[in-house]
């Protein structure tokens, strides 16, 4: 975000996509060629009016990402879709197309990953070197990421506040990876099963995924910033890491431009999925800052061990986790025991009762992704008894269907 934005006036949204065979749905390392077909020589980005394509780490994944800060997520919902279309249409010569989700369910990484090897490859590099990136978890990910402008160390606390209580609960809402290898996992939210794990040679990158509860631009340099700069140190001899963007937390705050970015949302099948949830999102958190659940001064309160504790659960069970935090339930005003898909269903009727915006993304996709599951939960639903290489194409092949045409996948 190069215009310092004060809270909720606007929002950055990335979403990642595959490049894969139309045939046999292997990936197909040729971003750097999409991209010099529009650019007319090799280059990272393309500007296409309000969506800009971006190269990734590897050459088999290209980011569609807001070119600036917008506010009206139907606008750009409708831009991303036109943008997959512009981009499948090139993908023809070479007969390429875009698949949705958050990981390649028969990939094999440690044989089919390609680096970028053109600009800033001495970053992706020494990640290599650093972590080994021939894996489900550097090469075999495809994300939505949210950014959202505070303008001051005010406002980053309300909304840090805010965004570390919502990011428990966000892969029961958006899991997409329950495939692996050509099998099904023990998680719906396997990405992050990985995400959490992949840089473990120096923990402090990630730390827990759940932010640590840090209110103020001084303490999170202090703590967090310099305490992965001091850990790179034995690794970074000529300074190509930033501490700044190799912080790969769930939510991760960028003081030099004024964000949050929020990193934990699989991609899911459509555009209209992702910014419906996006929406959502954006609500849950105005209301949280605004107070309408419980106060800042509680909010900052909630203890990291709670949130964890939660996340984990929602990557494995998804909508059926069954909260029983009381310090949990009772910041939305709940108690006893609730699943996460009835608490996401209490949560989107009383926004949607509050912004009469939400209300067209609630009857449109959050009611259906609501009352029949998480993408994952649809995927493992309709691969029913028979979770063959044949029926997990077949599954893939209509998904990338989706993908081309806005649509929800209901198996």
């Amino acid at each position: 975000m190069s215009q310092r934005l004060h809270l909720f006036q606007g929002y950055g949204i990335e979403l990642e996509y595959m490049v894969v065979d139309q045939t046999t749905l292997a990936v197909k390392p040729i971003v750097d060629e999409l991209l010099k077909q529009e650019l007319g020589v090799i280059g990272s980005d393309f500007e296409n009016g309000m969506v800009t394509w971006s190269n990734e780490l590897v050459l088999h994944v290209v980011e569609l990402k807001s070119t600036r800060p917008e506010l009206n997520l139907n606008v750009l919902e409708n831009e991303f879709a036109d943008n997959i279309k512009r981009i499948n249409s090139r993908l023809e010569k070479w007969n390429a197309m875009l698949m949705p989700t958050a990981a390649h369910p028969l990939m094999n990484p440690l044989t089919e990953t390609k680096l970028w090897p053109h600009d800033n490859n001495e970053i992706y590099l020494l990640y290599d070197k650093i972590f080994g990136c021939q894996g489900h978890g550097w090469s075999n990910l495809q994300s939505t990421h949210l950014n959202l402008p505070f303008y001051d160390d005010e406002e980053f606390a309300k909304l840090h506040a805010a965004v570390r209580i919502i990011l428990p609960i966000l892969p029961a809402l958006c899991a997409s990876s329950p495939i692996l290898d050509g099998k099904l996992t023990a998680l719906l939210d396997t990405r992050l099963a990985f995400y959490k794990t992949n840089q473990s040679k120096i923990p402090s990158i990630t730390g827990r995924v759940i932010p640590e509860a840090v209110f103020s631009k001084r303490t999170y340099i202090n703590t967090i910033y310099e305490k992965i700069k001091s850990d790179l140190q034995p690794y970074n001899a000529t300074e190509v890491l930033d501490p700044v963007w190799v912080n790969s937390r769930g939510a991760i705050p960028r003081f030099d431009r004024g964000s949050i970015e929020i990193r934990i949302m699989d991609v899911q099948e459509c555009p209209s999925a992702d910014l419906a949830i996006v929406a959502l999102v954006a609500e849950l958190l105005k209301a949280l800052v605004s107070e309408k659940f419980i106060s800042l001064e509680e909010q900052v309160k909630v203890k990291t061990d709670v949130l964890v504790t939660i996340f984990d659960q929602c990557l494995e069970q998804g909508m059926q986790t069954k909260i029983t935090s009381e310090d949990y339930l009772k910041i939305f005003g709940e108690s006893g025991s609730l699943t996460a898909q009835a608490l996401w269903g209490k949560l989107t009727e009383r926004l949607a009762g509050i912004s009469p915006s939400l209300e067209p993304w609630k009857k449109s996709v959050l009611d259906t992704l609501i009352s029949e599951g998480n993408l994952a939960e649809r995927i493992r639903h309709a691969l029913g008894n028979d979770p063959s290489e044949e029926t997990i194409k077949k599954i893939y092949r209509q998904l990338c269907g989706c993908l081309a045409q806005n649509k929800m996948f209901l198996p």
